[in-house]
């Protein structure tokens, strides 16, 4: 175990408010003087009890709001590499469009900085240019929101906004080659077939994009396949844009057209505070005018535990496995550590490689705690260039993005 002591500047619950904690979960709280003042005992709890069912989907996801529909995966059902395509999480800003014909679907490249606009069907896009799939994690750019304090407004999440799955298609590269990218081109942004909520045909929905660079990247695909199978309707069917390592609301769904911009797109969610974070540090509960806000590109170091799920009960003496996954935005993780006393000392894990470039990474490591009562493990990424996940939440910004903190679970020896 990692002899590094981090607690120096740390202050710890007092011994009254432990006993009350204690008490409260009817165990002892096993190294529960290292819990910092800030943060309470998850508890034992699995709460994750949805109340409608989005359609095509899992009745195991938890719903956050149904106009639109919005859920994410509970992060124990998150185990799988490839993530099944019915806990894949949905985030939707409108209404998906209905009555889909795939024979008729088309996909058109326009904008400034094209040579030709050009519209291509599905099945034109199938047969003309080379198929590539990929292992691709996509994550909200929200996912997390729901620790933040003061809240921040927007769809409270817990950490299962977040999914891998295989996704086939074409490289937007070879499309927007076709049509021939002028020398000022700078971004892209998407239109996608959903409508709006306040059903004005006119009113875009949602319209974000990428800088060009990360538009040419091999991985950037215009799938229609997710699994091997279409992509599901609540996830783009027939068409949408994957974009692995950002915000997935780079990644349009019911894709109809992609425009090539000579600045940075200015589409609904661009501008503003959406999809922003400050500049600089803010104290919490801050008003940042929208000058002081950037763009979200690549998203943080990042980690799940899959297993055990919160509330396990662990037997006298057992060694056990705790797994999970961990990504780093367009970087790899190069570690990964846990914890079993409040984040004072840490043990490495064992982590595999991606399966490609952007895809999350497996990590396993094997537990085995020193007595009877109640525990938390904690988990820790860190990325290739050295940087690692906070173990609190992180910098507050007012839209409760970009929330990298240690993923937590609660077990119980007993």
């Amino acid at each position: 175990m990692d002899s590094e002591k981090n607690s120096s500047r740390r202050k710890f619950i007092s011994k009254s408010t432990l006993a009350i904690f204690s008490a409260a979960i009817g165990s002892k709280i096993v190294f529960g003087e290292n819990l910092p003042t800030d943060m309470e005992p998850i508890g034992l709890d699995d709460k994750n009890g949805p109340k409608k069912v989005i359609p095509g989907k899992s009745d195991r996801l938890k719903i956050l709001n149904d106009k639109p529909w919005n859920g994410e995966t509970p992060v124990h059902l998150l185990d799988p590499e490839v993530t099944p395509a019915a806990l894949m999480f949905v985030r939707n800003n409108g209404v998906p469009p209905e009555d889909v014909n795939v024979d008729t679907w088309t996909l058109e490249i326009t904008g400034e900085s094209v040579k030709q606009t050009k519209k291509y069907t599905l099945k034109e896009l199938q047969q003309k240019f080379k198929q590539y799939s990929y292992n691709l994690t996509i994550e909200c750019g929200g996912n997390g929101r729901a620790e933040f304090n003061p809240p921040a407004k927007g769809n409270q999440w817990g950490l299962g906004a977040v999914a891998c799955t295989k996704w086939t298609g074409v490289r937007l590269k070879d499309v927007l080659n076709d049509v021939g990218i002028k020398d000022d081109a700078v971004y892209i942004g998407y239109y996608g077939a959903d409508t709006h909520l306040s059903g004005d045909p006119d009113k875009v929905v949602i319209s974000r994009g990428v800088p060009i660079s990360k538009a040419m990247e091999d991985e950037s695909l215009i799938a229609w396949a997710m699994n091997d199978q279409p992509i599901p309707e609540m996830n783009g069917y027939p068409l949408r844009l994957v974009m692995g390592g950002w915000p997935a609301s780079v990644s349009g769904k019911w894709l109809t057209k992609i425009s090539v911009r000579n600045k940075v797109h200015d589409g609904p969610k661009m501008e503003g505070q959406s999809y922003r974070v400050p500049k600089f540090p803010v104290p919490p509960g801050t008003k940042v005018p929208d000058e002081a806000m950037e763009i979200i590109e690549s998203m943080p170091v990042k980690s799940i535990i899959t297993y055990p799920k919160t509330g396990a009960i662990v037997g006298k003496g057992k060694t056990f496995e705790v797994r999970g996954h961990a990504w780093a935005g367009d970087l790899e993780v190069k570690e990964m550590h846990v914890s079993i006393d409040f984040g004072v000392t840490w043990t490495k894990c064992d982590l595999q490689p991606p399966k490609n470039r952007l895809a999350w990474q497996r990590w396993s490591t094997k537990v085995k705690l020193p007595e009877f009562g109640y525990y938390e493990i904690w988990a820790r990424a860190t990325d290739q260039n050295g940087k690692s996940q906070p173990m609190v939440v992180p910098g507050w910004n007012p839209k409760g993005y970009l929330n990298n903190a240690c993923h937590r679970i609660a077990v119980k020896q007993a």
